[in-house]
């Protein structure tokens, strides 16, 4: 059974690579030709874990995430877990992966999937409202792909972002390209092509601007709960569909549960991403308004992506 941690991960990842499995993974959902059951949850003393299964002809994965809340006070990440794979015919264990990287690098690539057919092909500023692991992981997709010139990062705390702006260039790792931070988030909307939103935030992240948010490629990944919402309901006035992965987006995440309840919008408005893409629809004329995606992640692109992740440390 193979081993692979953060670092080894990391060595492992090509961007492109990555959005390509996505795109992959989008294609067995649309075929139907995988299992993936609703995830398992197992609460006790305010500890969490769950589990989310998938089988697919090839490899079964399962994701098991611990929720401890109470880490923050230790400087700990409140979640944690690992990916385990198993053999698709013998259920034998063939892999074990950090969670964490898994997740982080997969939910950027699903943003770079919606950047590269939901954006249009001149953009060359990306704006990311929320400086943590995933805003991080989403504007070095953002980088691969498009030919970004300057991302912009918000974040709502006033916590230094010196190191984190410093990591984040150095890791993107093109001389062409400056990371600026912006004092309010209107700075930093005027300025994207591209904005993406990685918050927790109950309230809208983004502002109740129409003119501001007009023209822009908007992606969302931060609201996984009813109570969560990052966009504002002026963006309804803006897109005509929302591209979302499951159905199930509708009910766990408050950016399309909330208007949907009020009826503020209908279902009809909501298209699956699988469908889209396969759909061979003009990106062209799609992508000269507003356009939005809203991702709220599945197991099926933890699987992919961690079995292409094996199979690039097996050829090693």
């Amino acid at each position: 059974m193979i081993v692979l941690g953060k670092k080894e991960i990391e060595e492992l990842v090509d961007l492109e690579e990555m959005m390509d499995e996505i795109e992959k993974a989008y294609r067995i959902f649309g075929s139907g030709d995988f299992y993936m059951p609703e995830r398992p949850v197992v609460e006790h003393e305010n500890k969490t874990l769950m589990y989310m299964p998938c089988y697919t002809k090839n490899v079964i994965g399962t994701k098991i995430l611990t929720i401890f809340p109470e880490n923050a006070k230790l400087g700990l990440p409140s979640i944690d877990g690992v990916v385990l794979l198993n053999d698709a015919v013998t259920g034998a264990p063939a892999a074990v992966l950090d969670g964490q990287s898994v997740t982080a690098w997969r939910t950027g690539a699903v943003g770079g999937v919606a950047i590269r057919h939901l954006s249009r092909k001149d953009c060359h500023t990306a704006g990311i409202v929320g400086a943590g692991v995933q805003g991080f992981h989403l504007a070095l997709y953002a980088c691969a792909a498009r030919e970004i010139h300057t991302v912009y990062v918000y974040n709502h705390s006033d916590r230094d972002l010196t190191e984190y702006l410093a990591r984040l260039e150095k890791a993107i790792d093109n001389p062409g390209v400056k990371v600026v931070q912006c004092k309010t988030v209107e700075e930093l909307v005027k300025n994207s092509d591209i904005i993406c939103t990685a918050t927790p935030s109950e309230t809208p992240v983004l502002p109740e601007d129409k003119e501001l948010l007009e023209g822009k490629c908007i992606v969302a990944i931060g609201s996984y709960t009813p109570k969560m919402r990052e966009i504002p309901d002026v963006i309804w006035d803006l897109v005509d569909k929302v591209y979302i992965e499951l159905p199930y987006a509708c009910e766990e995440s408050g950016d399309l549960s909330q208007p949907l309840l009020s009826g503020r919008i209908t279902k009809d408005r909501t298209v699956l991403m699988n469908e889209f893409l396969a759909s061979g629809e003009s990106k062209e004329e799609i992508t000269k308004k507003t356009t939005y995606f809203k991702s709220v992640g599945m197991g099926l692109f933890d699987v992919c992506i961690a079995q292409k992740l094996l199979e690039k440390a097996k050829e090693r």
